[in-house]
């Protein structure tokens, strides 16, 4: 990649930073955390990788994106919005009634989601569906699949990694954002996944950890051509990255504070991208 290439996508996730703050603060609580944490992976996917067409969210050989762990819909919305599948005011909207935009991912309801999630383990049994199907379809396409490290506690998990390494199912990338907090506290307090990495390798998979905001590592990591192997791709991340109140929160994977906190997270992010900008 070139420095100008590396500083776009740089750029684009912070926009999805803002975005995703904006998006939450129009509630006054949400699930911040986990959707920060991916926001470059998600620059990365939409802004250089994914063969997508917002004009056209339902081609049909469009590469897809399931984002298992649901409640990380904030940060995916932002994506969308800025990618110009909807209005960027919509966000404005989220978890409203009658919203497009419910707190966790619907497919019925918003442009350019692929597939309904939030009950945590489920989206990775449905991305093994939507990638078997576009493989038996001879669709050159792929499905991304974005994993909780909280979420592996589930044993749908473990039960789709078998079955996605036995049938050889190459054009379904996992993404497992390893930010080190669930819900209730520290990962390896609650349910301590040892070595992602050596595991998804012992379920056949071709397994890399990365520095999950490094945008050229990224792209790296994402556009390797798969062997005989699906790949794994262990994201390195923080929990709330990019914003400081955030980050140093324990339990951040639902904040609900007041309005003056969300002005001040947004100034700081402005103020990145005032000095990116320079």
């Amino acid at each position: 990649m070139t420095k100008e290439q590396i500083k776009e996508l740089e750029k684009f996730a912070l926009e999805i930073r803002i975005a995703t703050v904006e998006c939450i603060k129009s509630r006054g609580f949400g699930h911040i955390g986990g959707s920060l944490s991916v926001a470059d992976a998600l620059a990365v996917l939409y802004g250089s990788v994914m063969n997508i067409d917002p004009s056209d969210p339902k081609k049909a050989d469009r590469d897809k994106l399931v984002c298992s762990k649901g409640h990380a819909g904030p940060g995916v919305y932002a994506t969308l919005a800025l990618k110009g599948y909807f209005p960027y005011e919509k966000l404005k909207t989220l978890n409203q009634p009658g919203t497009d935009l419910p707190s966790h991912c619907d497919r019925k309801k918003t442009p350019g989601i692929d597939m309904t999630t939030g009950s945590l383990g489920q989206g990775t049994s449905t991305a093994v569906g939507l990638a078997l199907g576009d493989k038996l379809q001879g669709r050159d396409c792929r499905t991304f699949l974005i994993v909780g490290d909280g979420e592996c506690d589930e044993g749908q998990v473990w039960e789709a990694a078998m079955f996605t390494a036995a049938k050889k199912l190459t054009n379904l990338v996992w993404l497992i954002d390893w930010n080190k907090k669930q819900l209730d506290g520290y990962v390896k307090d609650i349910l301590d996944p040892f070595d992602l990495q050596k595991k998804f390798e012992a379920f056949g998979f071709d397994a890399v950890t990365v520095d999950g905001h490094n945008v050229e590592k990224l792209y790296e990591a994402l556009t390797k051509k798969p062997g005989d192997k699906p790949i794994a791709i262990i994201l390195d991340t923080i929990k709330g990255k990019g914003v400081t109140g955030v980050e140093e929160t324990v339990k951040n994977h639902s904040m609900n504070v007041g309005q003056d906190v969300f002005d001040s997270w947004l100034q700081e992010l402005h103020e990145k991208q005032a000095a990116m900008n320079e």
